[in-house]
């Protein structure tokens, strides 16, 4: 197919209609989409789970499986029709013109097929390549994301590289041919902040080199802002708005677009005194959808009559912008530039006494050098060094830092599933460091509770909801019936705002928020002085996000909680924190309350991850740092300072200091704490990471 003179739209999405069909019935998952990808241009593709947007992408690689169907419009390649093409066609330009990039990337890698001969098989089928330039294609390939030691990487095994190293890979893999077009399908949502920074990077100056067009599917609008040149916001199978990256954030002219943003933590948002504004109600399903206008049960602007007409709602032309067009059929009435109603105020919770005091805590583990087959030598992980800290009654405590930093493992020795290796755990001055969670007594177990990342992953897919509650008050011995228990568990559907028919339905009914809402109330069953949230909202859509730490927040202030939030999202720890911990490699590196660890002088790690978080917000200027290289294994650790192979500020310090020794914990102001050899000076003229630009 002679399509390299070809110089119009390189994808044209035409009123596009995809139905999936069960024996009950047809299931509409996409309704008259229409979205044009330029050459060299990056469209993100935005919106709730479930709304389309992976649906859109498969329909683009002709690849619905058997049940899924396109039933109306037109997907055109380089002004060609994917849908009239056949299969021998089709296969000429996935993976060759048209490649794609998941999620997950050991989906797209065999674990049982060297990095080297999986890259090389793209062009040696795509192009004849021969043998020979295939292994100097992703040599060169590999080199251009920013591996290190291709050659080394080209001849391991997938289980041989981290996540970001994997997803390199997948990137490197997807541009052996060079494409006219790239779907990028959430590629970043499993790597840590800083490495997704580094991906992101990586992907916009690619797309640059080879002149690449791009589809990026993203819940993370800052992630968009930082790598698309526009944008269509999804909602429930149709695109609801589409236009210019600075017209759709500044400009924006559909409600779901406005709501989407007031869901968001952006800079200025405060739990106290600017409150998030969760979008009400539920994302409809798609048998489920009303009638006229999808968004129109949820928003503020619906009209009797007008909205929910039987009339399908167009795509209209917005005056303003390059291309801006809205699915509304009152965003020329909207005052758009009406400050919106702010959700209630609330009251700050008094911090109260000393409830959790960890002196010195360290965890090591011992594994044998050849982990596989036993024997060897033994090894030392380390994955808590010396963790010294304080956490109070109503307060919420945020812990940060990359995978492998040390958080999880502090909550498992809190928790009392592992027990410490050293240092002490204080629990109401009462140590419980060096006991295991089943030799605890009932209400040092109902006292630390947790609240996990997935909310799936911890509730009994054959129990019923209410049950499940009943049996966390059994375990901590509340109520002395089982009508009390039962009568407690609807208070707790209650607290967690889920309604009290719920308890008769099976986890599979509920949807990821209600499902994480109700690991929230198994939580709070014994009545918790401390529950960690480890990761508690990263799985669920930005809207549920929300409406799930606002319910933290309500409840903290109730019952007087500590919560130690575990999370790497610094927008949502600059929300919802008091105090921030932030940790590198089993150490805290930075302590001291929100407000100076947001705000120079930084520890140079602090400083790295906060300019590595996308924020959705056009007015924000950023510092750039990417950080080289991957984080240490605990296994193996730098000597000296633990930060030094990655640290932009070594060249600061005389003598070689970072290399040789450990940087003394220093008081840089009252209660905020630093873990670094940079002097006072060098501390005290750091910039600021993050700026609003002078209106």
């Amino acid at each position: 197919m002679a399509t390299q003179d070809y110089d119009g739209p390189i994808l044209e999405i035409e009123n596009l209609s995809i139905s999936f069909f069960t024996r009950l019935r047809e299931i509409p998952a996409v309704m008259d989409f229409s979205v044009t990808v330029q050459p060299g241009e990056a469209v993100g593709l935005v919106g709730e789970s479930g709304c389309g947007k992976s649906t859109v992408a498969l329909g683009v690689m002709q690849d619905l499986g058997k049940n899924g169907r396109v039933v109306g419009g037109t997907i055109k390649f380089k002004g060609q029709d994917l849908g009239q093409m056949t299969m021998e066609e089709l296969g000429n330009i996935r993976g060759c013109e048209i490649a794609m990039i998941y999620q997950e990337p050991m989906a797209s890698l065999n674990p049982a097929m060297r990095i080297g001969r999986q890259l090389m098989e793209v062009p040696m089928i795509h192009q004849d390549m021969s043998e020979t330039d295939a292994y100097q294609r992703a040599l060169q390939v590999v080199t251009d994301v920013k591996l290190p030691d291709p050659g080394r990487i080209l001849n391991s095994f997938p289980h041989q590289l981290s996540g970001g190293q994997q997803q390199r890979i997948v990137i490197a893999m997807a541009l052996m041919s060079e494409p006219s077009l790239l779907i990028l399908d959430e590629p970043t949502t499993a790597l840590d902040v800083t490495v997704e920074a580094a991906v992101v990077e990586l992907v916009k100056d690619l797309g640059k080199k080879y002149r690449t067009s791009m589809l990026f599917i993203s819940h993370n609008l800052g992630l968009v802002l930082e790598t698309c040149d526009r944008i269509c916001v999804m909602y429930s199978g149709e695109a609801v708005e589409t236009g210019r990256i600075e017209d759709v954030f500044d400009k924006m002219q559909h409600p779901y677009t406005q709501a989407l943003f007031r869901s968001i933590p952006l800079p200025g948002a405060d739990k106290n005194s600017r409150p998030l504004v969760a979008i009400p109600g539920n994302f409809p399903l798609p048998h489920e959808r009303p009638k006229g206008c999808n968004f129109g049960p949820r928003c503020d602007y619906f009209e009797e009559g007008r909205c929910n007409s039987n009339k399908a709602i167009p795509m209209a032309h917005v005056e303003h912008g390059d291309r801006h067009e809205s699915r509304c059929l009152k965003f020329a009435e909207i005052d758009w530039d009406t400050p919106v109603i702010e959700a209630e105020k609330k009251e700050k919770a008094a911090i109260g006494e000393v409830v959790l005091k960890i002196d010195n805590l360290k965890k090591y583990y011992e594994v044998a050098a050849n982990a596989i087959f036993g024997g060897g030598n033994k090894k030392v992980v380390k994955a808590n060094e010396t963790l010294s800290f304080e956490a109070r009654e109503s307060e919420t405590l945020a812990i940060v830092g990359e995978s492998g930093c040390g958080k999880s493992t502090f909550a498992k020795v809190l928790m009392g599933l592992e027990t410490a290796t050293d240092g002490e755990i204080l629990l109401d001055n009462k140590a419980v460091q060096n006991t295991a969670i089943e030799d605890r007594d009932t209400k040092t177990v109902a006292d630390v509770q947790m609240v996990f990342q997935n909310p799936f992953d911890t509730l009994n897919p054959s129990m019923t909801i209410g049950r499940q509650i009943i049996r966390a008050l059994e375990i901590f011995k509340v109520g002395n019936s089982e009508a009390e228990r039962r009568t407690r568990m609807l208070e707790l559907l209650d607290l967690v705002k889920l309604p009290r028919e719920f308890a008769d339905r099976m986890p599979r009914q509920l949807s990821g928020g209600q499902k994480q809402r109700v690991g929230i109330a198994r939580a709070f069953a014994g009545d918790a002085r401390i529950v960690v949230a480890d990761e508690p909202v990263s799985a669920l859509d930005v809207s549920v996000q929300a409406a799930v730490t606002d319910l933290l927040m309500d409840i903290q202030r109730e019952h007087k909680t500590t919560l130690l939030f575990i999370s790497h999202d610094l927008s949502i720890v600059r929300y919802l924190s008091d105090r921030v911990m932030v940790m590198y490699l089993g150490h805290v590196v930075e302590l001291g309350t929100t407000d100076q660890v947001f705000s120079p002088p930084y520890h140079p790690y602090t400083e790295a991850l906060l300019s590595a978080v996308p924020i959705a917000d056009t007015s924000v200027i950023k510092k750039h740092i990417v950080l080289e290289g991957d984080i240490p294994s605990a296994m193996n650790p730098p000597p000296g300072c633990p930060f030094q192979t990655r640290c932009g500020w070594k060249s600061k310090v005389s003598g070689g200091l970072c290399d040789i020794e450990m940087p003394p914990v220093r008081e840089i102001a009252d209660g905020h704490q630093v873990k670094c050899h940079l002097s006072d000076e060098e501390l005290a003229g750091m910039e600021a990471v993050i700026k609003i630009a002078a209106e």
